[in-house]
């Protein structure tokens, strides 16, 4: 019995480190939680507090004014990610806040369910749109190549709401590409505490 309580304890320790050492997971310090409701269902995103807090700021700003609601996922790249947060259904662009300073070096890598800030070449222009990935893209991390695109967050419940949206047929609709032909709406997005 006793051997047994020490190996689970050795195991949960493990596990806890192997979690910490990918960045993928925040403690209940740090994450706020976030619901975001789509035409497609609801995904609940946790917010890394600590490790990115000018990013968090920045997309709770959008969060608690209601800018969300309204706004689609614009552009969808089957093995690769969903992008949303800066146009509506008819790719009318949302106003924004200003750029914020881009948190790519926090230790968090762009793995499969991460939210991301989507950027310009300009490593410092992230605004309102993010993006979740929906493979590990880890050539999106900060690295010699340069910066990378800020994670910020990541999906703890509605992944297969996340993949449907990744099914979605797309098109060109110049001057965008992988434009959702049936428009995927942000319906809301509301903290949980």
């Amino acid at each position: 019995m006793t051997l047994h309580r020490s190996l689970f304890g050795i195991a949960l320790v493990l596990s806890m480190v192997g979690g910490m050492a990918l960045g993928q997971s925040p403690t209940a310090t740090d994450s706020t939680k976030v619901i975001l409701s789509t035409s497609l269902g609801d995904i609940t995103i946790a917010l890394f507090d600590q490790k990115s807090p000018i990013t968090v700021r920045n997309f709770l700003a959008y969060v608690d004014s209601g800018l969300f609601a309204g706004t689609v996922f614009h552009r969808i790249i089957p093995g690769f990610m969903i992008q949303g947060g800066g146009y509506t259904a008819d790719l009318e662009r949302r106003p924004t806040y200003p750029p914020i300073i881009n948190e790519s070096n926090n230790g968090v890598r762009n793995g499969r369910g991460t939210l991301a800030m989507a950027r310009t070449s300009d490593p410092n222009s992230a605004a309102s749109q993010f993006f979740i990935n929906l493979v590990d893209n880890r050539n999106l991390d900060a690295g010699p190549r340069g910066p990378g695109y800020a994670v910020f967050g990541v999906v703890v419940d509605g992944m297969t709401v996340v993949d449907s949206i990744a099914r979605v047929p797309t098109e060109t609709r110049e001057p965008f590409q992988n434009v959702p032909k049936q428009p995927v709406a942000i319906i809301s997005a509301k903290r949980l505490r």
